[in-house]
């Protein structure tokens, strides 16, 4: 039995990206050549590791194998990383899982700046909610991820952002230079669901108000679209900013918190060695 690397890449194409047809585009090669390495690998195996559907699925067999994929391609990429790396040419791609407030506010100029200084290292961007970017660093689904106050990482900080009050345009309160979290009481408060809702609970800690949500929103996106059709108010991260339009403004807050935005690897284990060049990029730019 000769399992290769190609057909082990081309089982994890069509699960990640989600079909055949999306993997070929990721892979570099033709749809057809996609479908003949999964077909030699089950010959090779002797059994079916993907049910044809439209939106193909793992087999039984397949969901045991395809864990032992991801070992084997990513110790063979993380070898020829080393190689480079022992060049001083780092090269790999990176999986690196950020907040949306990141993925917006911080790492456009970020991925910019990287791929000036680290020309051959590519980025794969995981947009997810402070708690799943955790999980999934701890589980090295990602290699690297911006991390929410951070205990017990090493790597750099990437950015720092106070949370203020989101208000709709024309609510009472739009245009003062500071808010008081009591001032808040009347108003119904949209509180989020992902990350973001440990900070809100600290800052209300330190007032005699009580947090009473009228709504509870996972999606940022939808937060925001209530602020702004005056549903309610919220306390979001200062770097939302760079998602509200005119409809909306944000307040600074006389309680102040801040949370710090973490560029790291994962806490155990050795890091990815494109993702040690980039820390060490970024920590000299900083």
């Amino acid at each position: 039995m000769t399992v290769n690397l190609a057909q082990l890449r081309a089982l994890l194409a069509v699960v990640d990206e989600g079909g055949f047809s999306a993997a070929a585009p990721a892979l570099g090669i033709s749809q057809s050549a996609v479908s003949h390495a999964i077909a030699a690998l089950e010959r090779t195996v002797g059994s079916p590791v993907l049910h044809r559907t439209k939106q193909p699925q793992l087999t039984t067999f397949g969901n045991r194998l395809v864990e032992h994929a991801r070992a084997a391609v990513g110790a063979a990429a993380a070898i020829n990383d080393l190689v480079a790396e022992n060049a001083n040419q780092p090269t790999g791609t990176i999986r690196l899982a950020a907040p949306a407030t990141v993925c917006q506010g911080l790492l456009p100029a970020l991925l910019a700046q990287w791929r000036g200084d680290l020309p051959g290292v590519k980025i794969r961007l995981f947009e997810g909610e402070d708690h799943e970017i955790v999980e999934w660093l701890a589980e090295k689904t990602t290699d690297a991820a911006v991390l929410v106050d951070p205990d017990g990482h090493d790597g750099v900080q990437i950015g720092a952002d106070e949370f203020q009050a989101l208000l709709p345009r024309d609510h009472p309160l739009a245009g003062e230079d500071e808010i008081d979290i009591p001032d808040l009481d009347d108003d119904p408060f949209l509180l989020s669901d992902g990350g973001c809702e440990r900070h809100v609970r600290e800052l209300y800690r330190r007032t005699a108000s009580r947090l009473r949500p009228t709504h509870r929103v996972r999606e940022g996106a939808t937060l925001i679209a209530m602020v702004q059709a005056g549903i309610g108010v919220s306390i979001v991260p200062g770097l939302m900013a760079s998602m509200i339009d005119r409809r909306a403004v944000l307040v600074p807050l006389k309680q102040k918190l801040k949370r710090r935005l973490v560029l790291t690897g994962p806490a155990s284990g050795s890091w990815h060695p494109a993702v040690t060049a980039l820390v060490g990029a970024t920590r000299s730019r900083v």
